[in-house]
């Protein structure tokens, strides 16, 4: 597979080099229910392809409609990430599978069962043999199979990629331009701090984790340890992965509890300098001195970084195991 403009070169584990086959099973497996206890919930479900493969909802829903705690992340350009989830407690796509489909809260299943299912089903022992050359089908293959196909989601060529390593000036409206100034400015937005722009290609994340003020109650204590409830360092409470910019148009509410409406609250919220708890990271401040038309300009600049979706990454057709419905 070839990256697009903007984006680097895509490196593969090892041990789960991407085949036509593979790929082609994960997508089914990402669209299946047959993997949630009770056949109703697909990874899709919270990773919808017509919302930015989240699920445009402050909190996703599971089974028997149980709500989480967390708004799901896109996971558009997971191929890139040295970690999963919002606390980054998982170190590969192939490591994140099981946990939704093993949380009581999401899919409440379990990895024995999901094999018994899929062993039970003849086009599915057809297609692990395409696949993996073998009808003996283990949780590892499904996890391999899935993490394949997410790997295909890669989103760049935007029309900033067009502008700043295309070199077609036009691509970017004026006010983007002024907007990606403001963006990279050291003394104005400084958002590149955080949602890194390299020479050659950007992710537009730093892929570190940082508290910057959301889910900080009035006395200055937090609804969420975040990253900490995994390294128990003091220095990570509240902090959070840096979600990555790109897709961010279709993929509202924002931050990990859901709490941002739009991208313009996106703004105002770094404007106001975040919300006042003793870990906020040093980084955040009042930008309160950023002019309306600066503002403007910026949220147009974050307009920009959407591209073309590659094909073959919807819902398969013909697949008697494919969701029919969202659970709501």
């Amino acid at each position: 597979m070839r990256a697009p403009l903007g984006l680097p070169r895509l490196v593969f584990p090892a041990d789960n080099p991407p085949t036509t086959a593979t790929i082609a099973l994960g997508r089914r497996l990402f669209y299946s229910p047959l993997l949630s206890s009770d056949r109703t919930i697909a990874c899709a479900s919270c990773h919808d392809p017509d919302k930015g493969f989240t699920d445009n909802k402050a909190v996703s829903i599971g089974v028997q409609s149980q709500t989480g705690t967390r708004s799901a992340p896109s996971i558009i350009n997971s191929a890139y990430w040295s970690s999963l989830f919002w606390d980054g407690r998982a170190a590969s796509l192939e490591a994140q599978v099981e946990s939704p489909i093993t949380n009581p809260v999401e899919m409440a299943n379990t990895a024995e069962e999901v094999v018994a299912r899929l062993r039970a089903d003849s086009d599915y022992r057809q297609a692990f043999e395409k696949a993996w050359g073998t009808e003996e089908i283990t949780f590892e293959m499904v996890s391999k199979s899935i993490a394949s196909f997410e790997r295909t989601l890669v989103n760049g060529d935007s029309p900033f990629d067009r502008y700043y390593y295309g070199g077609d000036k036009s691509a970017l409206s004026p006010s983007a331009q002024r907007g990606l100034k403001v963006f990279m400015d050291s003394r104005k937005g400084n958002c590149a701090e955080c949602h890194t722009i390299g020479k050659t290609y950007a992710l537009f994340t730093d892929q570190k984790f940082h508290n910057i003020g959301i889910g900080a109650n009035t006395d200055g204590s937090l609804t969420d340890p975040g990253r900490f409830a995994e390294t128990k360092n003091d220095n990570d409470m509240g902090s959070f992965k840096t979600p990555s910019l790109r897709g961010a148009i279709w993929t509202a509410p924002y931050m990990h509890d859901g709490s941002v409406p739009t991208l313009k609250d996106v703004i105002d919220h770094y404007i106001g300098g975040g919300n006042s708890n003793p870990h906020l990271d040093k980084r955040i401040r009042v930008l309160d001195f950023l002019s309306g038309p600066e503002r403007r300009d910026l949220l147009e600049f974050l307009k920009s970084l959407s591209g073309p979706m590659p094909p073959n990454v919807g819902r398969p057709e013909n697949d008697s195991n494919r969701l029919n419905r969202s659970p709501e």
